[in-house]
This record gives C-alpha cells, sequence and structure tokens, in this order.
C-alpha cells in the first residue's frame, strides 16, 4: 500500500492559518487523487499528532515548515516519539525552486509585472519572514534570497525579519533605495496569515507592492508531494541497505 502522507503544521490561534493549511491539503488532493492526506498539529489547532498517528497504518510525515530549525529538528521527532510512531519524516521545504516561483507568484498577483526583464532588474524586494533563533535557520533565509536574486534578477534582495533580531521591513527598504531600486516590494517568507504577516504588511505600507504569504498555492502544494516522495523513498531505502 502507498504510505499516507501526514502533514505537520505548526498550528496558530488565528483562524486564518488552520483554513489556509485545509486549502493547501486540498490542492495536494488535486494535484494526486489517490494519495491519503492527513493533517496534524503541533500547537493551538486541532487534531494534534497523537489524534491523527493512531488511525494511520503507513504514512510519511511531511513537515510544513520553510527552515530546519528548533520545530523540526526537536518538536516534531519528540512528538511522533510522544504518540509512540516511528515514522518517516521528510525534510521540510526549503530551500526549492517551487518556493521562488511561489514567492513569484504572489508578487504577479499583486500587481508586479514579472514578465518584463526591465520591471525586475529595477526591482528591490524584500524577503520577509519571520526570524529564528537558529542561526543556521536564518543562513538557509540568505541563501534563499540571493538564489531568488541571482535566478529572477531583481535589482536586489533584502532579508527582513518580523521577529527575533532585525532587520525589520523599513531598514530593509530603505536599503534597497540606497542600492538604487526605484521599485520595491514586500514578499512575505510565511505560509499562512497571522500575527506576523500582518505585522509584516504594516511594516511595509510605504512599499511599492506588497505579496500575500505563500499560502494555498498550487507550487506549494507539488513541494509537499516532492518532499514526500522524497522521504518515502529514503524510508524505503534504509531497510534495503541494512537488511
Amino acid at each position: 500500500m502507498t504510505p499516507a502522507l501526514l502533514l505537520i503544521a505548526h498550528g496558530s490561534r488565528d483562524p486564518r492559518h488552520a483554513a489556509t493549511v485545509a486549502a493547501l491539503v486540498e490542492q495536494v488532493r488535486a494535484q494526486r487523487p489517490a494519495l491519503e492526506v492527513a493533517t496534524a498539529y503541533l500547537d493551538h489547532c486541532a487534531p494534534r499528532i497523537p489524534q491523527v498517528v493512531g488511525r494511520l497504518t503507513d504514512a510519511v510525515a511531511v513537515p510544513l515548515l520553510l527552515n530546519r530549525a528548533f520545530h523540526a529538528k526537536h518538536d516534531i521527532p519528540a512528538a511522533l516519539r510522544a504518540a509512540g510512531a516511528g515514522l518517516p519524516v521528510a525534510d521540510v521545504l526549503g530551500p526549492s525552486p517551487l518556493l521562488l516561483d511561489a514567492l513569484d507568484r504572489r508578487l504577479a498577483e499583486a500587481g508586479l509585472d514579472l514578465a518584463s526583464a526591465a520591471v525586475r532588474s529595477r526591482t528591490g524586494v524584500v524577503l520577509a519572514a519571520a526570524g529564528s533563533s537558529d542561526p543556521a535557520a536564518d543562513a538557509a533565509t540568505r541563501a534563499v534570497a540571493a538564489e531568488w536574486r541571482r535566478t529572477r534578477g531583481w535589482a536586489a534582495v533584502e532579508v527582513a525579519y518580523a521577529s527575533a533580531s532585525g532587520p525589520r521591513v523599513p531598514d530593509a527598504l530603505a536599503a534597497l533605495r540606497t542600492a538604487g531600486a526605484s521599485c520595491t516590494a514586500v514578499a512575505p517568507y510565511l505560509l499562512a496569515p497571522g500575527l506576523l504577516p500582518d505585522r509584516i504588511a504594516a511594516a511595509a505600507a510605504d512599499a511599492d507592492v506588497l505579496a500575500d504569504p505563500l499560502g494555498p498555492a498550487p507550487e506549494l502544494a507539488a513541494l509537499l508531494l516532492e518532499r514526500y516522495d522524497q522521504g518515502r523513498l529514503a524510508a524505503a531505502t534504509v531497510p534495503a541497505l541494512t537488511a
């Protein structure tokens, strides 16, 4: 039997978070109708991991996380162990070209003409992330920003954080203008609406373009399936190598 995809999201008190996760799951099901997809949350929302894993005979856990920080390294493995579930855990979503495609999609939907190389060459973009106490996670976000500029031809890409230490969105916008960008855009590197995206939006009041969070983008659904396939293959390979 094909293992189910167990999507593990962080959860939020903001109802928009769970609604976005549900919409993303529908995107995944639309792209692979025969695959069983279940959702569990680490915190704030239901169902939690113990409520879900007991009814899954076989599954690959896929974290709905952009970077490999504390939740991926510690919280999800600990929650699965506590639930008595020895499931294989796929990699986090980032980095991936599909995330860059999803970021592009949201900027285009916000009105930026991405088809024009001239527009891109004069546009500076703020990649506005949550921020992390894990230096490796923040370094991964900076690497995404560098790759986004290199592959898309932006005038510049600056990273800003909505929590943890700076720089903040206004600092990044000022840096873009100093670097000569005549148009500025803010792209939330976040999965769903909530407190941090709202904070980013408030701080981006003087940007020319403000994109929505990644949300249920089809590229994000495709990436979840890609991580699921990789996790399933890795789980099948390990017993064969150790037999």
